[in-house]
């Protein structure tokens, strides 16, 4: 559908979007900038997007995915295990929207620090 980048200080990922309400929304909110929290090995941040559960909704996921957690309103990039993980699965805190994946090599998240300012903007076609 779109793809996206998602950049801080040190590096960036781009993402590829799949067409779902909620990445619908993202890319109507475009582009914005946040802070970013760490949780494990998950990136996450707020963003101006308002949404509900979507029915393929899910808490575990691989890595590189992008989700969008409902009810903190932010983006969530795991790239590895959470606290609650079991193994070396990438669980979220609870289900998320699936909004697309990471292009490339997910693990470039773990350059991001607590509170480095993160921009989302969309990439022309």
């Amino acid at each position: 559908m779109a793809s996206i980048r998602i950049a801080w200080g040190s590096g960036e990922v781009v993402a590829e979007l799949r067409d779902t309400p909620t990445a619908r929304a993202l890319i109507a909110a475009l582009p914005c900038q946040s802070s970013a929290n760490t949780w494990g090995e998950e990136v996450y941040f707020n963003v101006p997007v308002n949404a509900r559960l979507e029915p393929d909704a899910k808490q575990v996921v691989d890595a590189g995915v992008v989700c969008f957690w409902v009810q903190g309103s932010s983006l969530a990039l795991p790239f590895g295990p959470t606290p609650i993980s079991k193994g070396k699965e990438c669980r979220l805190v609870t289900p998320c929207n699936v909004l697309g994946r990471i292009q490339g090599d997910p693990r470039s998240l773990g350059g991001v620090s607590d509170g480095d300012a993160i921009r989302v903007t969309l990439i022309d076609a």
